[in-house]
């Protein structure tokens, strides 16, 4: 279980995606409802002192990398990427793998992680401006500039700045359930969990379409998960072609209209199966699955386990809305 936090900052890191660590991890929700833990969060350094930070501030971190030891998640926060990293910090990231600790990178973070050696034949990503040098650097290394966040072999690496958030919040998720990642999210008033990937903000040419009208449909699906929807019916009503409909909702969200579609029917029926007595076939129902077969499915693809066995694992989770 996910009790100890350990971040550490090297001279020049960022402050926000560091921050972006400490509001999920630093911060006391215990009271927020069922399930909701305090974790043992630790900022350690190689030499304890006055860490200058990115902006031109300095921190006083008083601990050292022994701080590190014994932490169940490492994170190595981003920082000057062409930079050395001391070998104590290699060491302690590859001795947090080697036991078997999660170790997670932020942004430019990731470059730590690839020196260290725990990313050679692995996915991984950072953010898009680095993804490029990322790969040429390190050739072993598989890098997707597309997405928000990776998971693999216990090692979680994220793109920039809010995209640490998301990195945090699906860890949160994946160690007590959606339930809990809702109940942070909601006190830190974020989404608990945002669909796509950093294709929605590489700057490359999209088609031409007002927002508002692509976020007014996204809630009207989400209100709508138990319908079928034919992506001629969704480009109607925001008054597009099929063809540039298509083209534009990948844009924005980083997926198809029916992969969307089905990450947040398993969010929903993660909810369900959570929080309700519900029958698998009714969860399959109402979470817009239709079918049992098609939910088992899609949560064997997306989480690697059963509804069952899911709801074994989480149950009596669920923290009241409000």
């Amino acid at each position: 279980m996910l009790k100890t936090v350990a971040v550490i900052v090297v001279p020049n890191f960022s402050i926000f995606e560091f921050g972006t660590a400490f509001e999920v991890f630093g911060i006391n929700r215990s009271d927020r409802g069922t399930g909701v833990p305090q974790f043992d969060f630790r900022v350690c350094t190689p030499v304890p002192g006055d860490v200058p930070l990115k902006s031109g501030l300095t921190m006083n971190v008083g601990l050292g990398l022994e701080a590190a030891a014994d932490a169940d998640l490492v994170i190595m926060a981003p920082y000057g990427r062409d930079e050395d990293v001391p070998e104590s910090v290699l060491d302690a990231l590859r001795a947090a793998h080697n036991r078997g600790a999660w170790v997670m990178s932020i942004c430019s973070g990731a470059f730590a992680l690839a020196r260290a050696g725990l990313l050679d034949g692995l996915r991984c990503t950072t953010h898009w401006h680095y993804s490029g040098e990322l790969a040429a650097q390190y050739p072993k290394v598989l890098v997707d500039e597309n997405v928000l966040y990776v998971e693999d072999s216990r090692i979680i690496t994220s793109a920039g700045t809010a995209a640490g958030i998301d990195a945090c919040l699906h860890l949160v998720r994946t160690e007590f359930g959606a339930a809990v990642a809702a109940a942070i999210a909601r006190d830190m008033v974020v989404p608990p969990h945002r669909d796509g990937g950093q294709a929605q903000f590489i700057d490359r040419p999209m088609p031409e379409c007002g927002s508002q009208p692509m976020e007014e449909l996204l809630r009207w699906m989400v209100e709508n998960l138990d319908e079928e929807h034919p992506v001629h019916e969704l480009a109607a009503r925001v008054h597009m072609s099929p063809r540039t409909f298509a083209r534009r909702f990948r844009a924005e969200t980083g997926a198809t209209p029916a992969a969307w579609l089905n990450s947040q029917r398993v969010l929903r029926a993660q909810e369900l199966l959570e929080s309700t007595e519900l029958n698998i076939d009714e969860v399959a129902r109402q979470s817009g699955f239709g079918h049992p077969v098609l939910l088992r499915h899609h949560f064997a693809k997306v989480l690697d386990t059963s509804p069952q066995s899911y709801r074994r694992a989480f149950r009596g989770q669920m923290v009241p809305a409000g």
